[in-house]
């Protein structure tokens, strides 16, 4: 069997940004290959793909690591989404399907009905489950990965709190997605820049603590992220 380097790559950039992988740690081929179970080759090219989405660095003398970004990085991450999100739901207005107008109805209706019986558990899920479906229905292949990585990077270099009034935060999905509907593109693009406004503001920079385990690698924990084998070829 020959495991994808993108499904590789996947677990690697998971456990990175669940922290498995503390920031400046090495991530040497032999391991992460004995690690996931695969020949170096997948490894290789998950490392490369990691290195252009700026999770990963290669330093003389040590090789691939996890990167280390700045504070400043990581706001300069929060204010790109606030660009970019709100033309991604004005994207949306105009190109959106029947399809994706009802999974995003649906996704409101359960975050709604959550809300209100008080079951906060999954709502975070949900609200991530909602954005990725409000970026494909953009219909830019080029939008929709700038957003997918960005969504990745900063759930690595950030904390959020919950909402303080979740009822209004998905009542801002609500009118969002009723935009969406009507395809009214500027409505849904003054929503989405209020809704990551609100949303940024509940963002807190993560500070890097130094673990290490004698039965692993140094600046690696112990979990291990599973490499998801489906549509692996034989």
């Amino acid at each position: 069997m020959r495991i994808p380097a993108h499904s590789v790559c996947t677990a690697i950039r998971d456990d990175i940004v669940s922290g498995v992988y503390e920031r400046g740690s090495r991530l040497t081929e032999e391991v992460l290959a004995r690690r996931y179970g695969v020949s170096r080759v997948p490894v290789r090219e998950a490392l490369r793909t990691l290195e252009s989405e700026g999770f990963v660095v290669t330093r003389r003398h040590a090789g691939a690591c996890v990167a280390e970004p700045t504070e400043q990085e990581a706001a300069d991450l929060l204010e790109i989404r606030m660009l970019l999100e709100p033309l991604g739901a004005a994207r949306a207005a105009q190109r959106r399907s029947d399809a994706h107008l009802k999974v995003l109805r649906g996704l409101v209706r359960l975050g709604q009905e959550r809300v209100r019986r008080g079951e906060g558990e999954d709502l975070r899920s949900l609200g991530s489950w909602f954005h990725e479906t409000l970026a494909q229905a953009s219909g830019s292949p080029a939008l929709i990965a700038l957003l997918t990585q960005l969504r990745h990077k900063i759930a690595w270099m950030y904390a959020v709190e919950q909402p303080v009034r979740p009822a209004d935060s998905w009542a801002e999905h609500g009118a969002l997605v009723d935009a969406v509907a009507r395809r009214d593109s500027e409505r849904a693009r003054a929503i989405a820049t209020q809704h990551a406004e609100r949303a940024t503001a509940a963002h807190r920079l993560r500070r890097t603590e130094r673990r290490g385990t004698p039965e692993a690698a140094p600046g690696v924990r112990t979990s291990q992220h599973p490499v998801n084998i489906a549509g692996a070829r034989h």
